[in-house]
């Protein structure tokens, strides 16, 4: 079954187009962290961003990097944050969203882990 996305590529379903290339496309989000937001997303449909072959990976951050300046000059912003989170829908996607200050961005709450559990992770990742 199509992703969301894919239907959007396919033009199932309606966007709104920023931008796109023969293997890109990217839209506006349309709950918008801040106004803006926009998704790039490469138009072969892929679940998880680090199962994409290498080029497609350098392909989708160099599409990404091109809207966002676009973004940041267009809109005026400071800087274009970047989320790619990876659950909400099985269609890899780059969140690019316009911010002015750090408050712009929602952040989530942070642990505080000792140093000996910090020592511990590293130790599995390690092996």
């Amino acid at each position: 079954m199509p992703s969301l996305f894919t239907k959007i590529i396919q033009g199932e379903i309606p966007c709104h187009k920023v931008w796109e290339d023969d293997d890109h496309l990217a839209f506006l989000d349309i709950n918008p962290i801040r106004p803006g937001h926009t998704l790039v997303i490469p138009k072969k449909e892929i679940a998880y961003i680090f199962d994409m072959e290498e080029e497609a990976y350098a392909a989708l951050w160099q599409a990404a990097r091109k809207v966002a300046k676009t973004i940041k000059q267009t809109l005026g912003c400071q800087r274009v944050c970047i989320d790619v989170v990876g659950w909400e829908v099985p269609h890899v996607h780059v969140h690019l969203i316009p911010t002015n200050t750090i408050h712009d961005y929602p952040v989530p709450p942070k642990q505080s882990p000792t140093q000996d559990q910090l020592a511990a992770i590293a130790r599995q990742l390690i092996a």
